[in-house]
């Protein structure tokens, strides 16, 4: 099997929430619960941190995995694109094949993590480059020209009966490095929407997100302890 590298992508800075990468979270930080996390999955050879930040790459270097230093350049959010940064660190790693895992997606397990790579190798076979998490949105949604998945009128329907939208989570990506490195992302041309329920999707921006996914985490345990 072809060796798969985790790459967690960790700047310094953040716009919405204040060191967002490193704020606390069940105990630790987001940084840290995600690394254990990481660590936990058997399919992955090896867990790089990429930031900017020493104090970062100093605490991955103390849970045992490899710090990358980025420039500054490329963590501003400003200098460099999205793409020019996943060009620039999946160039830097090494590993046939990239998991991006990133901080402000906690509630993504190490099941998780395994059920998507076996879910990766399968799909490579059947014509799809590259997996992603998904979750499915059945909204009534508008443009500002109006209604664009429904009807008004004697034609509305339930939400359950909409159709199927997808809504990219953030929380796995899995591609070939060097179609990450061609490309330019951390999903390919025919990515495979790997569908994960709500719970499980939260992408934390900002201090609400925060607080929902620690609430949503809280759910999460005391259901495994009203099983066990």
């Amino acid at each position: 099997m072809e060796s798969i590298t985790a790459i967690v992508p960790a700047r310094g800075g953040s716009r919405r929430l204040k060191n967002k990468n490193v704020v606390p979270f069940h105990g630790t930080t987001l940084l840290e619960h995600k690394i254990e996390q990481l660590k936990a999955v058997p399919e992955i050879d090896q867990i790089v941190v990429s930031s900017d930040c020493d104090a970062i790459l100093a605490l991955a270097e103390v849970h045992g995995v490899k710090a990358h230093k980025r420039p500054a350049a490329y963590c501003d959010e400003i200098s460099k694109s999205f793409g020019e940064v996943v060009h620039y660190i999946t160039s830097q790693v090494t590993g046939e094949h990239i998991v991006w895992a990133t901080c402000t997606s906690p509630l993504v397990s190490p099941t998780l993590y395994s059920a998507a790579i076996r879910k990766y190798w399968k799909v490579l076979t059947e014509g799809y480059d590259s997996l992603t998490t998904v979750s499915v949105m059945k909204e009534y949604i508008w443009d500002q020209n109006g209604p664009l998945n429904y009807k008004p009128g004697l034609q509305h329907v339930p939400s359950q009966q909409l159709p199927e939208w997808y809504v990219v989570t953030n929380g796995i990506s899995i591609i070939s490095r060097y179609k990450a490195i061609e490309q330019c992302y951390v999903y390919g041309r025919t990515p495979y929407p790997f569908v994960i329920d709500k719970i499980f999707s939260v992408d934390i921006d900002d201090e609400l997100d925060l607080k929902q996914a620690e609430a949503w985490l809280q759910y999460l345990l005391q259901m495994e302890q009203s099983k066990s």
